[in-house]
């Protein structure tokens, strides 16, 4: 059996990583006017901004 991942990750910067769960990965689907074919476009956005991000 593998060990449990949580186990595997250990940070020394404790502030560090309590920040890192304040970043969020927002993924948007663009449509191409030519092709029509879907794009993915992938962002890391804070989590108070991301209604900002989406909204352009």
């Amino acid at each position: 059996m593998a060990k449990a991942a949580k186990t595997a990750i250990k940070t020394k910067d404790q502030k560090a990583a309590s920040d890192a769960k304040n970043w969020t990965k927002v993924i948007r689907a663009l449509r191409s006017p030519k092709t029509g074919a879907y794009t993915f476009k992938e962002s890391i956005v804070h989590k108070d901004k991301i209604k900002e991000h989406l909204a352009q």
